[in-house]
Formats: structure tokens, C-alpha cells, sequence
């Protein structure tokens, strides 16, 4: 299957959820793109010691659009 996520907020949490729900459909062997628009542009600087956003980021191995 192939899904597409489309991340708008800058907000870490959001990011870091939808980044691990992306991790799992890769892993699924679903095609999987990410497009960060908007404030989602911004998801280095998404800094929250709860959500490791770079960490889930970092493991995606789909295609990843900024």
C-alpha cells in the first residue's frame, strides 16, 4: 500500500507520532512518503525531552520531503 503523510505542525509530540505511525507502515512494507509544509518545516527544531522527534526521523527509511 502506499501512504502519504503530510505534517503541518511544529509541535513535538504530533511530529513524534506521526513519524513512529510512518516507522511501523515502513516496517508493514507499506511505501511510505512524509512531506513536511507549513510549520512542520520547523521539526528540528521540535525540542521535547518526552518525544525524540529526530530519533523517530532518523529511522525512517521512506521518502522524506521538506
Amino acid at each position: 500500500m502506499n501512504v502519504l503523510f503530510i505534517i503541518t505542525s511544529d509541535d513535538a509530540e504530533t511530529i513524534y507520532n506521526a513519524m513512529r505511525l510512518a516507522n511501523v507502515a515502513v516496517k508493514k512494507g507499506d511505501e511510505v512518503s512524509v512531506f513536511m509544509l507549513g510549520k512542520g518545516v520547523l521539526f528540528e527544531q521540535a525540542k521535547d525531552d518526552r518525544f525524540d522527534v529526530m530519533g523517530e526521523i532518523n529511522k525512517f527509511e521512506g521518502d522524506f520531503y521538506v
